[in-house]
């Protein structure tokens, strides 16, 4: 999955959406505003979702079967980010929705502030740093909008006053000693005790590895732990599964009630047994239903409506096995599918002429299906902030011998891209008028290419050699970063290649250096403005764009391949020779295929922590003073547009898509209708 930000307008993804939004009753494109609220260091963007009208009425049935599915799963991930993560948003609906007292006061606008923050993350650690974040506003005035709102709509225990609530709750929003960073990669410590995700109590990394250590992982074997949490119980290290009946069971059986409901409207025999076999996983919680699930959805080709719902990416995982819950369900988008589906076409030729070892290429590239989707919404891990690409299923030995599917988010990145041309970080840190004009011309073209290719032919590509086992257990906390800069380096060395052209989804090859300048400067400068001052890069994706920058920039010196300027007292970014950039590109590939493949833990920890890690705090203070002049938001998500059924009969006989403008309207309804687990008290 990645995570890149867009830059400018992309004509191709623009085109596409505008002649489908024009068609739609929604609101046209001039008069859409994909702007919404903005808070402490975030933006909320909407999005919409065109085409939507033109779906036949069993086609918008199944889509609101399955919207509802998506966000009936939407308490796991505030449970799975911390174990006190339901009680504290409860607590802060209670107080927003019942609190009384003066609301326009500057500590009411703190506290209000901390709400957009807790729920844009989905907990109390931040989306991307994973540090906690504690409110502005005093102990003394939060207390007094505890005991001044409805103690009725406050979660507490029973019998317990309200004061006593809040001499419990007190700690857990502002003591920064308790659960301190949801995910801890540092290097030398136990990654499973000092992360405070709810992935594993009461046990060590030690102990999780060697519970896993006896579960086979060469050949077809499943994602072990994937859906579970670890334990200790009578000093046995165990599993709680997360299924029907099991841990989370209320609200996958709701997720379970709509996919049942949508079984009943699917398009074709092939998504009914996909739909089918997604629920009998979630309620046996048994892995080998999963990869079934996996392998159908991979075969669905033909289905309109998509999407995916479970525990999927591991990236909230230090050690990279339990996977956060996520869904979304979409929309194929036809005209925008054309440009990803000419590179997923040629997947075995890219594979052929990549500069990996020969015993590190796939001999064959087995089913890449790609396509452009139009997100009607999305839950979990995937918002409010969200991906812009996705390639699934995760499990190497299913991408190997039934393919995998690699999708686009066109709405998505259509909204990014409106943002984005608003902000001034082109003009600040681009070196001259001939690297930001050209980032401005294709800077968004160059970067959906690149995330077409990142997802598509990157993350499909190599092969782990024959005996190695999972690199969840070879390279363990270093696995995602590594994967992620693997994908990324893909994209990277053949956007620079003429055959984006021969096969016209490129028009030139100034679009492979707008991609490359735009890169190389993210990756050295302007990715840092979203890290405090001080602070070494902790988020996987922040990682893998550090260590390819700063590899090759360290590699090229001696020829100067990339240099720092420095013009008027700033630092920019130069690249003196592209095409010897993107030779850098495949050398640093080939290295990394070569860590994956052998399972080369030491160089991988290498390569990570003397590159990705480390961040340059002179140029630090620099590029975060340049950019608070520019008044804008480093981060973005979006309010999901809504599904409003029509029932006729007690059947469905309509469904329409509204798009509320509210965050913090939405998140409150969100509470009230989509809340199935229970206060851990």
């Amino acid at each position: 999955m990645n995570l890149k930000s867009m830059m400018a307008i992309s004509a191709v993804v623009l085109s596409s959406y505008q002649a489908v939004a024009q068609k739609s009753t929604s609101p046209k494109k001039e008069s859409f505003n994909v702007m919404a609220e903005s808070f402490a260091d975030l933006q909320v963007l909407r999005y919409q979702v065109p085409g939507f009208e033109k779906l036949t009425p069993k086609q918008k049935e199944l889509s609101y079967y399955l919207y509802e599915a998506t966000l009936s799963g939407r308490d796991m991930i505030y449970d799975q980010k911390s174990k006190y993560g339901i009680l504290l948003r409860k607590t802060i609906e209670a107080i927003y929705g019942t609190y009384q007292g003066d609301k326009k006061t500057a500590d009411w606008k703190k506290f209000q502030d901390y709400c957009g923050r807790f729920w844009f993350s989905n907990g109390n650690h931040h989306h991307y740093g994973n540090e906690k974040f504690i409110p502005a506003c005093s102990p003394a005035y939060f207390q007094s909008l505890i005991m001044h709102c409805n103690a009725t709509a406050l979660p507490t225990a029973k019998g317990e006053t309200t004061q006593a609530f809040w001499k419990r709750v007190e700690p857990l929003f502002y003591d920064m000693s308790i659960e301190p960073k949801c995910v801890d990669l540092t290097a030398g410590i136990d990654n499973v005790v000092a992360s405070s995700n709810n992935f594993y109590e009461g046990v060590t990394q030690n102990e999780v590895e060697a519970f896993y250590n006896t579960m086979p992982t060469t050949g077809n074997a499943p994602s072990w732990g994937l859906n579970s949490k670890v334990v200790k119980e009578n000093g046995i290290v165990t599993e709680r599964i997360w299924k029907s009946g099991g841990m989370y069971g209320p609200a996958i059986d709701k997720i379970c009630y709509w996919l049942e409901k949508a079984v009943t409207v699917a398009e074709n025999p092939k998504q009914q047994q996909t739909l089918e076999l997604l629920a009998k996983f979630l309620r046996s919680g048994d892995l080998k239903d999963f990869d079934d699930y996996s392998i159908a959805w991979v075969e669905d080709t033909d289905s309109k409506i998509d999407g995916i719902n479970g525990f999927i990416e591991v990236y909230l995982d230090a050690i990279g096995k339990k996977g956060s819950y996520e869904s979304y369900v979409s929309i194929k988008d036809e005209e925008a599918t054309k440009r990803i589906a000419a590179i997923a076409k040629e997947a075995q030729w890219f594979e052929d002429n990549s500069p990996l070892m020969d015993e590190h290429k796939k001999k064959q590239v087995k089913g890449i299906i790609a396509k452009a989707i139009t997100v009607i919404a999305e839950s979990g891990d995937l918002a409010p902030a969200t991906a812009i690409g996705i390639n699934l299923p995760n499990a190497d030995w299913i991408r190997k011998e039934h393919g995998s599917k690699s999708v686009s988010l066109s709405n998505i990145i259509y909204s990014y891209n409106v943002a984005s041309a608003l902000k001034g970080t082109i003009d600040e840190f681009g070196l001259n008028d001939v690297v930001k004009n050209r980032i401005k011309q294709y800077g968004a073209l160059a970067s959906d290419l690149h995330t077409d290719m990142h997802e598509c032919i990157g993350h499909a590509s190599g092969q782990i050699n024959e005996g190695v086992e999972t690199t969840d257990k070879t390279l363990k906390n270093y696995a995602s970063c590594l994967e992620e800069a693997r994908a990324d380096l893909v994209g990277l060395y053949y956007i620079m290649d003429q055959k984006l052209l021969d096969i016209k989804v490129m028009p030139s090859m100034d679009v492979a250096k707008a991609e490359y300048d735009s890169y190389i400067m993210n990756g050295l400068m302007t990715q840092l403005t979203r890290i405090k001052l001080g602070d070494n890069i902790e988020e996987a994706h922040m990682r893998n764009r550090q260590l390819n920058a700063k590899w090759v920039y360290e590699m090229g010196q001696k020829d100067n391949v990339i240099e720092f300027v420095n013009l008027d007292g700033k630092t920019y970014v130069q690249i003196n020779d592209y095409d010897q950039l993107r030779k850098l590109f495949g050398d640093l590939l080939r290295e990394i295929q070569r860590i994956k493949s052998e399972g080369d833990f030491k160089a991988g920890q290498a390569l990570v922590e003397n590159y990705g890690v480390k961040v340059d705090q002179v140029l630090h203070n620099e590029i975060l003073d340049r950019y608070s002049k520019l008044g804008i938001k480093p981060y973005r998500g979006f309010i999901q547009p809504r599904l409003r059924p029509t029932l006729t009969g007690g059947k469905v006989s309509a469904v329409n898509v509204e798009y509320p403008t509210s965050f913090f309207a939405q998140m409150m309804e969100y509470g009230k209708k989509y809340s199935f687990l229970g206060v851990r008290n």
